[in-house]
């Protein structure tokens, strides 16, 4: 039975990731920062399989932290097959009013993060000729006003996604980066509503990375960008 760890898994895409993957008869380990929503997370998850939900309490930011929890997860499950790197934060605010502590965070959870995460998942990866996806944004190409420690992190994210591909390909590990647009998330502090339909859901999210570990192992699409289909007009 394959293994798959996805990082900031309490809601929103890394919550559908693993529900979705769950179904799909993968064990999942999901890592969070708040305790709390990643137990119930984790008691909602295993409804669907019992016992193959391990939940771990884990700040990205913390690279040793990673390294247990991937050792953890083959510990518990044998081995690791697939890394969604889904953690993410956002803080917005011109650059003459953005704090320096809301910037450092944004880019040591959205890229540094990241990197941690691909660096202490890499090893089990190549045992098991593996899957990182890493979920960016179009913000990672579209730069917009209030969105300069946004933008920087996910453009770099983006960048560091590409050239890893080039790293890890030899060893037989697939890497793809999915760009989304609008997501109806708790991202930001956002409450979903009804408002939000128009929106890409995380569930779409979701189908997408089960279709992407479905393709042909010869065959990597290395760069997804997701938009909604029908945006409200302007």
């Amino acid at each position: 039975m394959k293994t798959a760890l996805i990082t900031g898994a309490s809601k929103g895409i890394g919550y559908a990731v693993a529900e979705a993957l769950v179904r799909n008869g993968y064990n999942v380990c999901i890592t969070a920062r708040n305790e709390v929503e990643l137990n119930d997370a984790a008691a909602r998850l295993n409804l669907n399989g019992p016992g193959r939900v391990l939940p771990i309490v884990c700040d990205v930011r913390d690279y040793n932290a990673q390294c247990e929890v991937v050792m953890h997860t083959v510990k518990k499950f044998g081995q690791l097959d697939v890394l969604v790197a889904n953690a993410g934060v956002g803080h917005f605010a011109p650059v003459d009013e953005l704090t320096l502590e809301q910037w450092a965070e944004v880019i040591d959870i959205n890229l540094t993060g990241v990197f941690y995460s691909v660096k202490a998942a890499a090893a089990e990866l190549k045992k098991t000729r593996g899957m990182v996806m890493t979920i960016g944004s179009l913000a990672g190409k579209n730069p917009f006003a209030t969105g300069g420690a946004y933008n920087a992190s996910k453009f770099g994210l983006s960048g560091f996604s590409e050239a890893i591909m080039l790293d890890l390909r030899p060893h037989g590990i697939r890497v793809s980066t999915i760009m989304p647009g609008s997501v109806a998330t708790h991202f930001n502090h956002h409450q979903p509503s009804e408002a939000d339909t128009w929106k890409i859901q995380p569930e779409d999210i979701a189908r997408l990375v089960v279709n992407l570990l479905e393709m042909p192992a010869r065959t990597l699409p290395s760069r997804i960008e997701v938009r909604p289909s029908q945006p409200p007009a302007r």
